[in-house]
Order: C-alpha cells, then sequence, then structure tokens
C-alpha cells in the first residue's frame, strides 16, 4: 500500500508534463461583426520533441493556440492534426527541457484501480488541480452531440470542462486514459479516452498529418436470444445489418440489408462490439472474409477495408 507521501510524489511528478491550453476562436455576430471568444483546457506532453496529446473539442476551430507550461513558460502551438472520432487532437510546441509523460498500458486496467485526474484549465500559480477516484467500468460507449464514443474507460474522479484533455493517471504515475468532459452532464461521472487508442492514433497523426481508422460501411444490430425470438430469426448470435452505405467496402463486397454477418477476419462475432474491435485492429487496405448467413444461405465473401470517410 502506497503512504500518502508516495501518492503525492507521483502526482507532482506526473504534473509537469501538464499543460494549459488556451484558444482564440473567431465568430461572426448578427451583425457579421467578428466577435473573438476565448476557450480553455488541459493536456500533456506525451513526447519530448514537444507532441501534446489533448481533447480534439478544446481546440476544435481555434485560430490561435497558447500552451503554458507548468514552470510558466508560454508558447504558441500549432495543430498538428486530429481525429474527432476519438475526440483527441495533437499539437507540437518548439520548445527544449520538457518532461514528457510516462504513459501505460490501458488495457491492464481494472474496475476498482485508483486513478487520478489531473488538468490545468486556469495556468494559476499552485499547478494543476487533482481530483481521485476509481476505475469504475470499462469499454463504456457513450453517445453525445459529437457523435458515439466507444470503448471509453469510466472513472468517479470529477472531470470538469477545464480539464479535459489532460491525464488519467494510476498509482504509478503513467498515463492510461486522456480525460473528456463531452457529457457535461453527467453527474459524479467522468469519461476518459483509453491511452493505448490515443497512442495509435497520435503516432498516425505525426506520420501523416492526420488518422483515418478503417470502414465497413454498414450499420448493424447485435443478436442475443431475444431479438432473435421476436424477429424469427435462425441465429442468436452475430450482427444483423440493418443499413448498407452506397460505395462503402460492404457494399462492394455484396452485403446486403438484412444479411447476418456471424464471422469476420476469422473470429466469431458476438454482437456489433465484436465486429467494431476486429475492423478497428486492421489497417485500411486489410482484406478479410466474412461469414454471411442470408435466408438460411450460408456464404462468404471477401471485404477489403478502406479509410472512413
Amino acid at each position: 500500500m502506497l503512504s500518502e507521501d508516495k501518492i503525492v510524489e507521483v502526482i507532482e511528478n506526473a504534473s509537469k508534463s501538464v499543460v494549459n491550453i488556451n484558444t482564440l476562436r473567431v465568430f461572426h455576430d448578427f451583425f457579421y461583426q467578428v466577435v473573438p471568444v476565448e476557450g480553455i483546457g488541459s493536456g500533456f506532453i506525451f513526447d519530448e520533441r514537444g507532441y501534446i496529446l489533448t481533447n480534439y473539442h478544446v481546440v476544435e476551430g481555434a485560430e490561435r493556440i497558447i500552451v503554458t507550461l507548468i514552470d510558466g513558460r508560454v508558447y504558441e502551438a500549432r495543430l498538428v492534426g486530429a481525429y474527432k472520432g476519438l475526440d483527441i487532437a495533437v499539437l507540437k510546441i518548439d520548445a527544449n527541457n520538457l518532461v514528457a509523460a510516462k504513459l501505460g498500458d490501458s488495457d491492464k486496467l481494472r474496475v476498482g484501480q485508483r486513478v487520478f485526474a489531473i488538468g490545468n484549465p486556469f495556468g494559476l500559480a499552485g499547478g494543476p488541480t487533482v481530483t481521485s477516484g476509481v476505475i469504475s467500468a470499462l469499454k463504456r460507449t457513450i453517445y453525445s452531440e459529437r457523435g458515439i464514443f466507444r470503448d471509453l474507460v469510466q472513472t468517479d474522479a470529477a472531470i470538469n470542462p477545464g480539464n479535459s484533455g489532460g491525464p488519467l493517471i494510476n498509482i504509478n504515475g503513467e498515463v492510461v486514459a486522456i480525460n473528456t468532459a463531452i457529457i457535461p452532464f453527467a453527474q459524479g461521472i467522468g469519461f476518459a479516452i483509453p491511452i493505448n487508442a490515443a497512442k495509435e492514433v497520435a503516432k498516425e497523426i505525426i506520420l501523416h498529418g492526420y488518422y483515418a481508422r478503417p470502414w465497413l460501411g454498414i450499420a448493424g444490430v447485435s443478436i442475443n436470444r431475444r431479438i432473435a425470438e421476436h424477429y424469427n430469426l435462425p441465429v442468436e448470435h452475430g450482427v444483423l445489418v440493418a443499413r448498407v452505405t452506397p460505395g462503402s467496402p460492404a457494399d462492394r463486397a455484396g452485403i446486403e440489408r438484412g444479411d447476418i454477418i456471424l464471422e469476420f477476419d476469422g473470429k466469431r462475432i458476438s454482437g456489433i462490439e465484436d465486429l467494431h474491435k476486429i475492423i478497428s485492429e486492421k489497417r485500411h487496405g486489410y482484406k478479410c472474409e466474412a461469414l454471411i448467413l442470408r435466408d438460411l444461405r450460408r456464404f462468404r465473401v471477401e471485404v477489403i477495408l478502406e479509410r472512413e470517410p
């Protein structure tokens, strides 16, 4: 069991990589006059070369991004790239002597594990703010006005809007997720983006300037016993295809509305989450074989995954 002094030391060390992010957006009012609007958020240095991770919604539409380090240094940052589907953005500052955060392994997270949410919304003297809690749940799917976010970490550590983009760390001081305030009305519940997913996105953004996940192009429903009985389906697992996007990889492969996907890339599909997970682990251009059930007839089709539009 870590002592209180040790926990404080861990938080202090982790806080050295946390930054304040100030943004300036320009809007036009009813009379078409330019109205500057400031925004605040948090982020953290994850690479000593000056790369910073934050939420996409923190810097979305910003004309100017100012980053303040914990030691008081101030830099103008440029947006390297972002991925709205995971609410992640990568910024870059030109600075020396930076302290990069230690990145952990979010696949090893367990419910009940103690965590700390760190943010620096105001860049004030005294350093970042810290809230503590535990991992309440894993692999949460959240529907918001910004879209559908899957595989999120749920925590009872308070995540205020200004702390959005800051790190969620474990007791070893490792970043295991990125705090996000995309659900502003959730009472006593915070959500965070697993760091493993963020690392993959950040790597692609640094290399190519963008991230595009593989795309199949269907909307589907998980099949279970209740749904199978209600619709008189011949199987109790798989994904029932409700819609196929014209011109998508699924459409090109001949998948139709009403088909049931039983297997994908050689793996049994229990429901839509299985399908999403398999696809997310692939690259665009990857060839996958799908086992389809259509009108009691089983057959296989080859699907070539493409970049998400």
